[in-house]
């Protein structure tokens, strides 16, 4: 099953600190790394790296960033063909502190992934339709977001919707059709205005999400469902990096349910695959390869996974 990845193309400027600077202070960066990122493009490139066949739907730059991010994804093997270049706009970028605890700030500029209209939905409409599952994110127009949702609708294709950055104006009611909704406790309260997640889940359950899969870091994730409430735990690691380990998450996830995992062990191996991702620097480079990950598998004893964490 080819998967459709349906969002924002970003290059990453990374610095590493001990501690991050107060506002008006300045730090000294032990490190610095510059790379391909975007959650839509991490996304889709976790995915890729676990075998998925991968279709990206983006827009980049027609500057050196750009050209660098459209390199990658063919580096990759991604299907670039419905990846639009924008004239005369810059590819968008995040600046990202990384403090020594694995913690971090960021801060976006999107740049041509705000150009990404619905209209490049309908112009990607023969290549979209040969795919069984979109994954989508908020780093593109909203009004992109709905179109995409809005056309899976009419040809009968499962989405996950990641609903990250999220800033507000996320309308539930047009997307409370999608398959899966991927999130952490941060959008959860910010989406619902709940602070107790069970509450929260359980609103958005009520206005007609399927599978509610929130992401706890380095507790698991939950996954919420009619009838269903299933804390699924993840491995205890020493985190380095914890930039991009949601985006690993969603694209395992999405690669395992694509191949035919059940719901709950694509939960399990995509929470895996995350907790691998912070034990690197970086955030495409963190990021397995099929053949890494099953090394891994094989390798660790299964019980380690569960008796560092306890659900909620």
């Amino acid at each position: 099953m080819k998967i459709a990845v349906i969002g924002g193309t970003i290059v990453d400027l990374v610095a590493y600190v001990d501690t991050a600077p107060e506002y008006g202070g300045t730090a000294t960066a032990k490190d610095f790394h510059i790379a391909c990122g975007g959650k839509g493009a991490n996304q889709a490139v976790a995915a890729k790296r676990l075998g998925a066949d991968v279709l990206m739907v983006s827009a980049v730059g027609d500057d050196l960033f750009g050209a660098t991010a459209l390199e990658n994804f063919r580096r990759n093997g991604i299907d670039t063909r419905q990846i639009v270049k924008v004239p005369n706009v810059s590819n968008g970028v995040v600046m990202i502190i990384v403090e020594a605890s694995g913690q971090y700030r960021s801060m976006y500029y999107h740049g041509a992934s705000d150009f990404l209209a619905p209209e490049n939905i309908l112009q990607a409409a023969d290549d979209l339709k040969q795919c069984g599952l979109f994954v989508i994110q908020l780093e593109i127009p909203l009004e992109t977001v709905y179109a995409a949702v809005d056309f899976a609708n009419r040809n009968n294709i499962p989405v996950l919707l990641n609903p990250s950055p999220l800033s507000g104006g996320l309308s539930v009611e047009k997307v409370c059709t999608c398959e899966f909704f991927v999130l952490n406790e941060m959008e959860l309260g910010i989406l619902t205005g709940l602070s107790d997640i069970r509450a929260a889940a359980g609103k958005l359950l009520a206005q007609g999400l399927k599978n509610i899969i929130l992401t706890l870091g380095s507790r698991g994730a939950i996954w919420f469902a009619e009838g269903v409430e299933e804390f699924v735990p993840t491995l205890k690691v020493d985190a380095v990096d914890s930039t991009g380990a949601g985006d690993a998450f969603t694209g395992c996830f999405a690669k395992s349910f694509a191949q035919g995992r059940s719901i709950r062990d694509a939960i399990q191996l995509a929470s895996k695959y995350a907790a691998m991702s912070v034990t690197r620097k970086g955030t495409q480079d963190s990021y397995l390869t099929a053949e890494e990950f099953e090394h891994f598998l094989a390798c660790e004893n299964p019980a380690q996974c569960y008796n560092h964490s306890q659900p909620i």
